[in-house]
């Protein structure tokens, strides 16, 4: 009896391991055939395009997310965890607005550039996401990237973050861009002669993205990249509070920040406030903006704070060259909100959307800690700007 039962139990263990042999087989089959794909390239100006194709060759490859968590939610949650934060050391400045609140500025200067004078030293304003600041992985890693072709970089971190004390009642939100013209306005005053373009990740890419098309061809900038925005608000925050994990993992983790910073400083906002706990108990990302972000900007309602931040019918506006990264499963916006239609009337945009990559995810490679697509791409595009831009993205 005891020899028959090892023979069953050895046919179960034989039995197991084909099975399991059997799913790696499909799941690599299915990620082959089904996840890894070239990016789709979206742009009406020929000459736009190939500059792109021309000097960011990696959009002629197809982009491996990385196979054990390509699904949209665990590249947004995983890069957050396992990615590596370079050591940047900046020299800060404190810039005062006209209302008397602070605004933090990050700077790297990078003296040890091959551009030995800083006055000609090429410059990039990176502006972090929604609760985001200079230490932010993917903003240090933007910061490598830069450094490594000898450019400069100011993080320009919104009021109340990156160590900067709340000293007003106005915060920042995703439809106001008058912070965003002062620091462009700084930087260029202390660095007249240093050629400049932006890069802003999820909401920072959308205050650069609004700025631009409110500022056109006197926004101060060569060029700007855009990663992981929300075209469409509306189409956003109905995606973002689909159960289960939307609403429960991204959206609240997002508001419990929000309202995390107003808890901090309630002093400030105590006199302006009539239901401060109302706002306390937020628990989306929507219900905040109504009850807190519409009440600082004196927006009417929620619906009109996201008719004035919705993107998408702001991209006609554009009149300086723009390159933005979009995810085609991004949680936060949907791959049928991205403006691609739009984007054919305008010879100053180029969207690139992956297949794959979720929300400021874009992991790629077996174990991916020091480097993503997005990374990637923005060095090579940087790099393209400041050094071949002047003739292939100068507009008449």
């Amino acid at each position: 009896m005891q020899i028959i039962k090892d023979i069953a139990d050895c046919f179960q263990s034989v039995s197991s391991l084909h099975v399991l042999i059997g799913f790696i087989f499909v799941y690599l089959v299915y990620y082959i055939l089904f996840v890894v794909k070239k990016p789709s390239v979206f742009c009406h100006d020929e000459m736009f395009r190939r500059f792109l194709l021309d000097h960011c060759p990696m959009l002629h490859e197809k982009f491996w997310p990385t196979v054990w968590c390509f699904e949209s939610r665990a590249q947004t949650i995983m890069r957050g965890l396992i990615m590596s934060a370079p050591a940047v050391e900046y020299e800060s400045e404190i810039l005062t607005t006209p209302d008397g609140g602070q605004i933090k500025l990050d700077w790297m200067e990078n003296d040890n550039s091959k551009f030995p004078d800083r006055q000609y030293r090429p410059t990039v304003i990176l502006l972090p996401g929604l609760t985001g600041s200079s230490q932010e992985s993917y903003v240090l890693h933007f910061v490598q990237e830069a450094a490594k072709h000898g450019f400069r970089t100011v993080v320009f971190n919104n009021r109340g973050n990156g160590g900067a004390r709340l000293l007003t009642p106005r915060t920042y939100c995703a439809a106001n861009t008058d912070d965003m013209a002062l620091v462009v306005a700084h930087v260029k005053d202390k660095y007249p002669d240093s050629p400049l373009m932006g890069a802003g990740i999820s909401l920072g890419g959308m205050l650069l993205l609004s700025y631009m098309a409110k500022m056109g061809k006197d926004c101060g900038l060569l060029a700007g990249m855009v990663v992981s925005i929300a075209w469409n608000v509306f189409e956003s925050v109905l995606s973002l509070e689909q159960p289960y994990l939307n609403k429960y993992v991204l959206n609240r983790t997002l508001a419990r920040n929000l309202v995390k910073s107003v808890k901090t400083n309630l002093h400030v906002f105590e006199p302006h406030l009539e239901n401060l706990d109302h706002v306390l108990q937020a628990s989306t990302i929507r219900e905040f903006d109504d009850r807190f972000t519409t009440k600082i900007f004196g927006y009417e309602s929620w619906e009109h704070y996201y008719r004035e931040a919705c993107l998408h019918d702001k991209v006609h506006a554009l009149e300086v060259p723009v390159l933005c990264l979009s995810a085609a499963d991004d949680p936060f916006s949907p791959h049928h909100a991205i403006p691609v239609k739009e984007a054919e009337s305008n010879d100053n945009i180029a969207i690139v959307i992956t297949s794959h990559g979720g929300h400021i995810g874009f992991l790629e490679g077996l174990f991916p800690r020091h480097r993503s697509y997005m990374d990637r791409l923005f060095s090579q595009f940087s790099y393209a700007v400041f050094t071949h831009g002047s003739k292939y993205l100068k507009r008449d």
